[in-house]
């Protein structure tokens, strides 16, 4: 009997994405920051690639949480004229893990569809359903329509207001935006990648440049009430993911009638193809030979990857580096901080299951908008990374100085000299800021 497996990615150029995973040598790629194209794989498939997650307690509606999702790295507004889409054949996750096992309670799955549009126009206004499953049952709870692209003044007038009518509500409570944002991240790429430069000082006193600044996301976003996910720690645990389908093709020998006949069985199942929880984790933590394999699992099976937690290879790149005599081994430090929670001081700790999840602490009030600390629990603002993320939180600053020991005494005030978004943020759901319109190319100057 022979067995023939073929495995297949329905999504054009991510064919074969789930099928291997690519070895790329045994040593990680030297200082990864959040470029947001973290795996050899993912980086072929850009409309299920997870950029950045956020989960904080709603400035202005603090009895609320709000779950912030991107994919889609790196848009350019004016990439057109096939502008940058949800992908209809990838099936988009929010997880959120109410008892600290690392797999989810509840599941927030939306599905996208492409619809021809007005010339230019294209189909960038997709329609989309909501499912949340509870339990092994499922119930759609909202549909929508996204708004389309900001291309310019004249296709997309008015933008914020077309923006703003793409907030629907939840079933049950609550609210959902899907669409193109702004992206909130910020940080120096460019001198993270050559070798983590630092452009001025040890980076805590500006002079970096946003690499970010101009470029869009796509952003999926829940507001939910607390009373409804609240747990008697108060601390839930945050992830999101993407589904590829995985059609497996097996190939039989059999005898009929006397003769080999060869039958041919077909199975389609939903494979998982990135993850994000807490930022920088794929970048700069997990080895480059095992980046596809993370992102192909769930936060339950972490522990095996515990090593790379505990002894952090950016903490012996910056100590080649710089010499700086950084801690190289027994972090149980940072593994706390990302794959348990803080459990002295009791910020944000879910249990002993190693998970890398975001972990939001519900009764931990939001700090006022003019109050906010960028560097988080750091700087004292206990309402930022890494219990939750803000968008304003600075985490490439907040995770090399965690990496340099900001946790167990040694203070190197470490940073890329990019500490805010060049757009700022809404005061209102879904916060992230509208995308710059590709007519304005902010990228580009007027010729004379």
């Amino acid at each position: 009997m022979k067995k023939v497996i073929l495995l297949l990615v329905v999504a054009g150029a991510a064919a074969a994405a789930v099928a291997v995973a690519l070895a790329r040598g045994p040593a990680p790629q030297a200082g990864n920051a959040s470029s947001h194209r973290e795996a050899p794989l993912i980086a072929e498939d850009p409309s299920a690639d997870n950029t950045d997650l956020y989960a904080f307690r709603s400035p202005d509606k603090p009895d609320t949480f709000t779950i912030v999702s991107n994919w889609i790295p790196g848009e350019d507004p004016a990439a057109g004229p096939n502008y940058y889409t949800f992908s209809p054949s990838a099936r988009y996750n929010v997880y959120l893990d109410r008892n600290g096992d690392g797999k989810p309670d509840v599941t927030f799955r939306v599905r996208f569809k492409r619809n021809a549009g007005q010339f230019f126009l294209g189909d960038t206004a997709q329609p989309y359903t909501v499912t949340k499953i509870v339990g092994g049952k499922s119930s759609v709870v909202a549909t929508g329509t996204t708004p389309p692209d900001n291309i310019g003044p004249r296709s997309t007038p008015n933008y914020h207001d077309l923006a703003t009518k793409g907030i629907f509500p939840l079933g049950g409570g609550g609210s959902v935006f899907a669409g193109q944002r702004d992206d909130p991240f910020f940080g120096d790429i460019g001198a993270i990648f050559d070798l983590v430069a630092i452009r001025k000082g040890v980076g805590n006193a500006g002079g970096g440049k946003d690499f970010f600044a101009g470029y869009a996301v796509h952003t999926i976003a829940l507001q939910l009430p607390i009373a409804d996910y609240d747990t008697t720690s108060h601390v839930i645990g945050v992830w999101s993911s993407t589904d590829r389908q995985v059609v497996t093709v097996a190939q039989t020998k059999v005898k009929v009638k006397g003769k080999t006949r060869v039958r041919v069985a077909k199975k389609v199942v939903w494979q998982q193809v990135s993850r994000l929880g807490n930022p920088l984790i794929n970048e700069a933590v997990i080895p480059t030979d095992k980046k596809d394999l993370w992102n192909r699992l769930s936060p339950a099976t972490d522990k095996q990857f515990e090593q790379y937690y505990t002894s952090p290879i950016l903490a012996a790149v910056i100590n080649k580096l710089y010499n700086l005599g950084v801690k190289e081994s027994d972090r149980s430090d940072l593994e706390a901080v990302l794959l348990t929670g803080l459990k002295q001081p009791n910020l944000n700790y879910t249990g002993p299951t190693l998970a890398d999840e975001l972990r939001l602490n519900l009764s931990i009030p939001p700090t006022a908008p003019d109050k906010v600390n960028r560097m988080g629990v750091l700087g004292g603002d206990l309402a930022g990374y890494p219990n939750g993320r803000r968008l304003e939180d600075d985490v490439i600053d907040i995770t090399e100085q965690a990496v340099a020991g900001a946790l167990i005494g040694t203070n190197i005030p470490l940073g890329d000299g990019v500490n805010a978004d060049d757009k700022g943020y809404l005061s209102s759901f879904p916060y992230a800021n509208d995308p710059n319109a590709g007519f304005d190319n902010t990228k580009g100057e007027p010729k004379p």
